[in-house]
């Protein structure tokens, strides 16, 4: 699938068949999360595939109100995706930048490499963030030093969801100051 149909056509899924998703696949997606690029090449992140179906469940009862968990249930697997603290926006053991700890930009973009690579090839995920993390990250096993930040079921869709609205780029992208009308195309 070309770059372009897979950021365009992915969406959230939180129905799954209950299909093998096979180890290859799954090396395709991590792969594509590992060749991320982070601050400093620092490569904060850490992902723990999970597919025992008991430890599935007990993530999932991590979330009550977020109506994703249920993929976890569902998803063949799921894989958490940990950073490691006061790695990424440091040098030298120092906060180098007045954002803080950078590891959410770098785990989000491995994240994405992940969900875009699972959309090229047929199956679906959606970003799960509402959940008792400390509860979670306690099942897996995360040690001190880092931080579950995010799980991805994977699998393949029940159905295709429709697409959401999107802003016009006029909304969203601005000229040389905050503000100020962007010239590029108007039918975006």
């Amino acid at each position: 699938m070309e770059l372009f149909d897979a950021i365009k056509n992915r969406r959230s899924i939180r129905n799954f068949k209950t299909d093998p998703v096979s180890d290859n696949d799954i090396d395709k997606i991590l792969e594509a999360a590992r060749l991320a690029p982070s601050w400093a090449n620092t490569q904060c992140w850490r992902f723990i595939v999970i597919k025992d179906p008991a430890t599935r469940n007990l993530l999932a009862a991590t979330g009550p109100g977020n109506r994703g968990v249920e993929a976890i249930k569902q998803a063949p697997v799921t894989i958490a995706a940990c950073a490691q603290l006061d790695s990424s926006g440091f040098y030298g053991g120092k906060k180098a930048s007045d954002t803080g700890d950078w590891f959410m930009f770098d785990l989000g973009i491995a994240m994405e490499h992940m969900v875009l690579a699972a959309q090229a090839l047929g199956l679906g995920t959606v970003h799960l963030g509402l959940f008792d993390t400390p509860k979670a990250a306690s099942i897996l096993g995360v040690p001190d030093g880092f931080r579950l930040v995010s799980m991805i079921p994977i699998g393949y869709p029940q159905q295709q969801a429709a697409p959401r609205p999107r802003k016009n780029m006029s909304e969203i992208v601005f000229s040389d100051k905050f503000g100020n009308k962007y010239p590029g195309s108007p039918k975006s």
